[in-house]
């Protein structure tokens, strides 16, 4: 019998790094009776961080799913939950969790309050139109502050946010929360892990606030409930039940026009319980949400899939691991229809038919086999032969392609070499499978020293992959330093003919083209080829081969041998030779005359521009301004925040180099940043010269 999605949530937890979003996540798998007993971050023992790498530095890398479930109201609920990582150089396991999730919760450590990824995190929900519920966590630090955090959220991240519980006591006193819906106050027990509690009247002391709050949640939702506005405006608040404002309050969070804000201390074992009772009431099911839109790729036309298992099937798949016992794992999100394993899927992008041998419900990474697996769930495949992320699978019969996931550009890399010849081959391979598993991972030859450069979102990223390809692979490298990822761009439009002759007795080598290069068009990435050859002067199976001559130039640039960012190439004419003419001649001749028209287009470098966010004492302002402005940052933004002056800045990511050191000696210790990648621009000309000269030298020295 189908499994009645009303009752199923896909849900994520996201955060800024240390809110507490894996401490939440372990307190859930607990009180749902997954785990028996539960696993601390700051002893290395978290289900969800099972890399050796989380474990040892206590934080998230990769996006973990799980499957538990929860009883609420009498009604078994399947939560689907995704433990996203907080740090900047994984945003990408964000983003790709956040295009599967129908809701979210979202923590904020009632200490530090919104901060900067907190704020990237809000902006992707945004994106993909997620409905969330914000969780403030820490109530029992000192410095907690229920309510600072609430106005945070409606003035930082603009959004209509109502707490729908407050906190009794803060800090070391703090026992519990107020329900504001149910007017009851409810205390955890200290003893059992949190796993009991008491529902008691409202402290007399506490009933004014009590009731400022929920008129000013029945406030909000009066905004857009007219049947609770009228009985708002005409009648005593009692008269509005405590089902009325859980179905409004559902129907809005849903339409995200509200975002409820529960509080707790999952450290402390208080206020999970709640927040998953909050998940089952708040957060949409896969009923709740839009329909899911594609294109089908034979007639290029619009069409949606229904979250039913009787509509066709559809998925996607969000990402990609390997497993050292069953092979290369496969996770998605089945939006309409079913499958069963042993059956076939067809992948959309690679236009094959693939079998799936095994379906898996995941919990960390430990599997469970299920026989098949339908609409709204979450799962892992093992199988696929050729799989990538972002890929839909669905119904051969009825094929739809679903949207893809954007994945930005690396921005650092770095040169490395197996320490042992005999490692070269593994190497490979590891890079291979890391690729595969990460989309924001590239590795490519560098063509004037032919070293194998490996490039990320930043230098804890590239370090992570490094210990990876050490322990899951077990192969060694040596590592040059970090090297920034400038892009080359053209600044004028430039009009070239190249003749391409070699005559070697026989058959020779003949091509001729004239084509036009310019910069491409603003906001697009990559070669875009216009043809307007007419007359047949070059025939037309001699044209893709002109283009992937000026595709294979595209990456290295004549400045400095970096990849040219966008270009537009448009051929104009040429000619052919009936016997000498083929396809590698007009291929040779695309390369060689796009390497000497880009040197006559004023070829210009650009450099990745990070988004820099400094913490510092007041005291400290003047010397951290200083060091911003030497390394030619621009300062956007200054404010107070809990004391502490708050900098934001665009920098250059060349400039940054051991900033965290510099910082701390600047500040006594006491200063913080954050810093995530912004948008590439233009290298300053005094700067590019020494860009330049020291690649070079930088070349010269591997060639020695």
């Amino acid at each position: 019998m189908a499994r009645n999605l009303k009752y199923t949530r896909n849900i994520g937890i996201a955060a800024h790094i240390d809110a507490g979003k894996t401490t939440t996540t372990e307190r859930v798998l607990f009180y749902t009776g997954i785990n028996h007993k539960i696993g601390e971050v700051h002893d290395g023992a978290a289900t969800m961080d099972w890399m050796q790498q989380e474990q040892e530095r206590g934080i998230t890398i990769t996006s973990a799913a799980t499957c538990c479930e929860w009883m609420y109201n009498q009604k078994k609920y399947q939560i689907n939950i995704i433990d996203t990582p907080g740090h900047v150089d994984f945003t990408v396991e964000v983003e790709r969790s956040m295009r599967v999730l129908d809701g979210m919760v979202v923590l904020f450590s009632s200490v530090d309050g919104v901060e900067p990824q907190s704020e990237t995190v809000w902006r992707q929900a945004d994106k993909y139109g997620i409905p969330r519920i914000a969780f403030v966590n820490k109530m029992d630090r000192q410095g907690a502050d229920f309510f600072n955090v609430c106005s945070q959220i409606k003035k930082i991240l603009g959004a209509n946010s109502v707490p729908i519980q407050i906190p009794i006591g803060i800090g070391d006193n703090f026992q519990g929360v107020i329900d504001l819906i149910a007017n009851q106050a409810i205390i955890w027990d200290d003893k059992n892990y949190g796993m009991t509690y008491q529902k008691i009247p409202i402290p007399d002391n506490m009933k004014k606030i009590v009731n400022d709050h929920k008129n000013q949640l029945i406030e909000a939702l009066s905004e857009y409930d007219d049947k609770i506005m009228e009985k708002f405006l005409y009648s005593p608040h009692s008269s509005i039940s405590q089902k009325e404002i859980i179905l409004s309050l559902r129907e809005n969070t849903i339409k995200m026009k509200i975002i409820p804000i529960l509080c707790g201390s999952s450290f402390k074992n208080k206020g999970v319980q709640t927040m998953l009772d909050a998940i089952c009431k708040y957060l949409p099911s896969p009923l709740d949400v839009k329909d899911i839109v594609g294109i089908n790729p034979i007639n290029q036309k619009e069409e949606k899939r229904k979250p039913n298992e009787n509509e066709p099937f559809s998925a996607l798949a969000f990402k990609i691991s390997s497993d050292p016992f069953v092979g290369r794992l496969a996770f998605f999100r089945v939006y309409s229809g079913k499958i069963e394993s042993g059956s076939y899927s067809f992948n959309v992008r690679s236009g094959n038919k693939e079998r799936i041998s095994r379906i898996y419900q995941m919990h960390a990474n430990k599997q469970n086999p299920v026989s098949k697996i339908g609409a709204g769930d979450i799962a892992a495949v093992v199988g696929f032969k050729d799989i990538k992320t972002g890929d839909t699978l669905c119904d051969e019969k009825h094929p739809i392609l679903l949207e893809k996931i954007f994945f930005p550009e690396p921005v650092i890399g770095l040169a490395i070499e197996p320490k042992y010849k005999s490692d070269i081959d593994k190497m490979s391979l590891a890079l291979s499978k890391l690729m595969e598993e990460d989309p924001t991972f590239q590795v490519r030859t560098d063509n004037y020293t032919g070293q194998t450069i490996i490039s990320g979102m930043g230098e804890l990223h590239l370090e992570i992959i490094v210990d990876r390809m050490k322990r899951e692979f077990k192969v060694e490298v040596n590592q040059g330093k970090p090297q920034v990822e400038y892009k080359e761009a053209l600044r004028n439009l430039v009009e070239h003919r190249e003749i391409y002759k070699k005559q070697t007795g026989g058959r020779g080598k003949y091509a001729d083209i004239l084509f036009r290069l310019e910069p491409g068009n603003i906001g697009e990435s990559g070669l875009t080829f216009i043809n307007k050859i007419k007359g047949g002067n070059i025939p037309k199976e001699y044209i893709p081969s002109i283009e992937k001559g000026f595709k294979e130039m595209m990456k290295s640039g004549p400045l400095s041998g970096y990849e040219i960012d966008n270009a537009k190439v448009t051929v104009l004419d040429g000619s052919y030779h009936s016997v000498d003419s083929d396809q590698l001649s007009f291929e040779l001749a695309g390369k060689l005359g796009f390497r000497e028209a880009a040197k006559k287009a004023k070829p210009i470098l650009l450099e990745p521009i990070m988004k820099l966010e400094v913490l510092i004492p007041e005291e400290n302002m003047g010397d951290i301004i200083g060091d911003l402005n030497r390394r030619r940052g621009i300062v956007q933004n200054m404010k107070t925040k809990n004391n502490i002056k708050v900098i934001q800045a665009l920098v250059p990511l060349s400039e940054m180099f051991g900033y965290v050191t510099v910082l701390r000696t600047l500040s006594s210790g006491r200063g913080t940043s954050v810093m995530e990648f912004s948008h590439y621009d233009i290298v300053p000309e005094a700067v590019m010269d020494n860009v330049i000269v020291e690649n070079k030298n930088q070349n010269k020295k591997v060639k020695k």
